[in-house]
């Protein structure tokens, strides 16, 4: 299978490019700086330009490509980068798609659970509406931006990603030195669901999605155990073997991220992946002390 993948240098990208090649698949990377190597092809999302030969003769296309949501403080500028980011990106990729002359015949295109917003105490799955805030409506945005593709017959797939658990990036491993030193905490309460996934399950969810020719539309990608934030931090310090006994308050927190703490950190999610269960696909760390013992341990 020849696939061509977007955001390859990230941490869900990366090690999807890894576990392709694993297993004898061809990938091409769409980077947007001059092409270095023979896998690398250009790309211009703000331009919507992207090279006439990157999709010739492909079986799949995974966009992951955009600026990160929670990298800095949530200034103006930096919203706009995030969505302006997804929106262009996706939507060269879809245009793209919609006019080449053999279409690929899957576009897998990230997305977040971000859509819902704060679902409290409910549990959404991928039939609840969409919700409120500005991450829902960069989600509304990012996913209306695949419709070329669609509209042209391509299978869609729309991957509503939680938190991804990994010791070498993302929100766990940037946490990882504090709990480290004993100084980990709860955010908040820590009340807040947090709907996570270990990063293999995340790949094996993403080749089992892109291998099943009847799933479309939105697909959760979560743990089918959604945890409160206090637990979390639990859990992390137990794989650590380290107390959690810190607390940071929420005024800290907005002080810190702006409208990221209200969104990203203390907002809770607790989210379901009904549409992989339902399609048989088996978790590998579906309990949070066994993610965090595998991972960190």
């Amino acid at each position: 299978m020849k696939v061509v993948v977007t955001g390859s240098s990230g941490l869900i990208g990366s090690a999807l490019v890894t576990n392709l090649r694993a297993d004898g698949h061809d990938v091409l990377r769409l980077v947007r700086r001059e092409p270095l190597a023979a896998d690398e092809r250009r790309w211009d999302p703000p331009t919507r330009h992207i090279d006439e030969a990157a999709l010739d003769g492909v079986d799949a296309v995974v966009h992951l490509a955009g600026v990160g949501v929670g990298d800095r403080r949530w200034t103006d500028a930096h919203k706009k980068a995030v969505l302006d980011s997804r929106v262009d990106g996706t939507a060269t990729i879809a245009q793209a798609i919609a006019t080449s002359t053999r279409k690929p015949a899957v576009l897998l295109s990230a997305s977040a659970v971000g859509y819902y917003g704060a679902t409290g105490e409910d549990a959404a799955d991928e039939h609840a509406p969409s919700g409120e805030g500005f991450l829902a409506d960069v989600v509304r945005q990012w996913e209306a931006a695949t419709t070329p593709a669609q509209a042209a017959g391509v299978r869609v797939v729309r991957l509503r990603t939680g938190i991804v658990l990994s010791r070498v990036g993302g929100a766990l491993g940037k946490v990882l030195p504090l709990f480290k030193l004993g100084l980990g905490g709860r955010l908040g309460n820590g009340r807040q669901w947090m709907s996570w996934i270990a990063l293999p399950d995340q790949i094996a969810a993403m080749r089992f999605v892109l291998d099943r020719a009847d799933i479309d539309g939105a697909v959760n990608v979560t743990s089918p155990e959604p945890v409160r934030n206090r637990d979390y931090t639990k859990a992390i310090a137990r794989a650590l073997h380290r107390p959690a006994l810190a607390a940071v308050p929420p005024v800290a927190l907005r002080a810190a991220l702006g409208g990221f703490a209200d969104e990203g950190v203390l907002v809770s999610q607790r989210v379901i992946p009904a549409r992989l269960e339902a399609a048989g696909f088996a978790f590998t760390y579906d309990d949070i002390d066994a993610a965090m013992s595998a991972l960190i341990g």
